[in-house]
């Protein structure tokens, strides 16, 4: 067990966090895949296993933290330690100001951010003990920049993104890294190609992000000297407007 690299990503979707997991899969790591529903999970890890890679999937609402406490834990007992942790969930669900619930905003904030604290403690006390390994959370646009009817989304991403540096600023003297990606920009997915297909069209110029090198970059942070560590990524199509 102990020669297993463990690669976590949380929100292990059918886009950006898929592509991370095969990325560290690529390259020896075992890709423990979570998603609130784990059958969601059989066509990557499918994927993964195809390509001969390792995957292993796990259905957990992140929201929760005893299901966070116990993911860890079953993680580290028997799969292997987590080298690697990936923070991407979203929760991207936009509303005027003015329509908006105290619901759904405490909602967006729970999974955009909340669990992120979660996932990040659970994997931090492990990794505290060991003195290595990579914590990345995935940011947008909002990280930075609260647009209009797009209230509950800044403020999760805006939120995050603190978090993430406070903890950089701790655990980086540890040997924990520490990242934060800002994505700013549409990315090659269905939801896009659906919803915005004049946005989509832009990926024959490469106007919108591709997935793969996204992940690209993930592994480059993780791979990054200890002497020249990154906190923050910015990504975007070189067309984007910033």
């Amino acid at each position: 067990m102990s020669e297993t690299k463990v690669a976590l990503v949380i929100g292990a979707g059918d886009a950006t966090g898929g592509a991370i997991a095969k990325r560290f899969a690529k390259e020896g790591f075992t890709a423990v895949c979570v998603r609130r529903n784990a059958d969601k999970l059989i066509p990557l890890v499918d994927e993964i296993e195809a390509a001969g890679g390792k995957a292993v999937p796990f259905g957990c609402d992140a929201r929760k933290e005893e299901q966070v406490a116990e993911l860890i834990e079953n993680i580290e007992n028997n799969i292997g330690p987590i080298e690697v942790m990936v923070f991407n969930i979203g929760a991207n669900v936009p509303s005027s100001i003015l329509d908006e619930t105290a619901r759904k905003y405490f909602k967006v904030w729970e999974m955009g951010c909340f669990s992120g604290f979660l996932c990040g403690r659970e994997v931090a006390l492990r990794m505290r003990d060991r003195g290595q390994g990579t914590i990345i959370y995935t940011g947008a646009t909002s990280s930075t920049r609260g647009a209009a009817n797009f209230g509950a989304f800044a403020g999760s991403k805006h939120a995050l993104r603190a978090l993430a540096q406070s903890m950089g600023r701790e655990l980086g003297p540890l040997g924990i890294h520490v990242g934060h990606v800002i994505v700013d920009g549409a990315i090659d997915t269905e939801f896009i190609k659906t919803m915005f297909p004049e946005r989509y069209a832009l990926k024959e110029d490469d106007g919108i992000l591709n997935p793969d090198h996204i992940a690209d970059n993930y592994w480059h942070l993780h791979n990054q000297p200890r002497d020249a560590w990154t906190f923050e990524l910015d990504l975007r199509p070189w067309s984007e407007k910033w």
